[in-house]
């Protein structure tokens, strides 16, 4: 075990392990209660009980690793540390993010996230500092699973995904093609890529502490909580803060009651003629 190799496999297997146990995210931060089911059947959730399973089985993950690891990052690593990571992380997601704008047709935001890439890389001493931001170049991040959905391909069924949380069957295509853009495919290394893998995921999970800190603490069904806003979440970034007003097919319930028809007109009663009088 002191050789260099031996190390190095357990340094490989230990980064995989983290990486698996990292990847929890937003989602698999509490679960439901024990029994919760929705009222009733939610369209766009048809596979609702095997989600609430895999949801849980994701909490336990959260609380036994990438919580306590998350949490320690936070505490040890000094702020400007930290900071540094995250910007040298969200640089480099950045420029995915410039070449889905691209493949939308979005050219202006496209330029203006390029402009940020080459303003935070070369002024911002290869992304630890973000001077692009003061500029008024914010990030406005965009993924595969928005282009689809651009492209004019449906979200289908919401799904949990086992350690990656939640999901659509759209997002979990466009999931396969981000992975293969982002910063842990940049080092030569299966190690040195297990590793800046691991460091992305305790980096988001440690920014999100207080985020599903107020979740336990105002959600009574988390699931659903989560899962709405998810939903929610994805449907505003794909129309860029602006989705449509949804159809309801209420006519029948709004429909205002006619009124009762007018009463038939009143007839008049004529006086009969007076008979003539008998002449004698």
């Amino acid at each position: 075990m002191n050789s260099p190799s031996a190390r190095q496999r357990l340094s490989q297997r230990v980064g995989a392990a983290v990486l698996l146990a990292a990847a929890v995210l937003l989602p698999g931060c509490a679960t439901a209660p024990a029994g919760t089911q929705a009222a009733a059947p939610i369209p766009a959730d048809p596979w609702e009980s095997w989600n609430r399973k895999v949801y849980g089985f994701n909490d336990k993950v959260d609380e036994a690793v990438l919580k306590p690891v998350a949490t320690a990052y936070r505490d040890v690593v000094p702020e400007l540390v930290r900071t540094g990571v995250n910007n040298v992380l969200g640089n480099i997601g950045d420029v995915w993010s410039a070449a889905n704008q691209l493949l939308q047709g979005k050219l202006q935001a496209s330029l203006d996230m390029g402009m940020r890439v080459l303003t935070n890389s070369v002024f911002g001493l290869g992304g630890l500092l973000d001077p692009a931001t003061p500029l008024g170049l914010t990030r406005r991040s965009e993924d595969f699973g928005q282009t689809l959905g651009s492209w004019g391909v449906g979200n289908g069924p919401f799904v949990v995904l086992p350690l990656l949380g939640p999901s659509t069957l759209r997002d979990s295509a466009g999931l396969l093609v981000d992975r293969q853009t982002g910063a842990s495919t940049l080092p030569p290394t299966a190690s040195g890529q297990y590793g800046v893998a691991a460091l992305e995921v305790i980096n988001l999970r440690a920014n999100l502490l207080s985020t599903t800190q107020l979740l336990d603490e105002v959600a009574l069904d988390k699931y659903s909580f989560v899962r709405d806003a998810y939903l929610a979440r994805r449907r505003d970034a794909l129309y860029d803060g602006a989705p449509p007003m949804e159809a309801f097919d209420d006519t029948e319930a709004d429909a205002p009651t006619p009124p009762p028809p007018p009463p038939p007109p009143a007839t008049k009663r004529i006086p009969a003629a007076p008979a003539p009088a008998a002449t004698k």
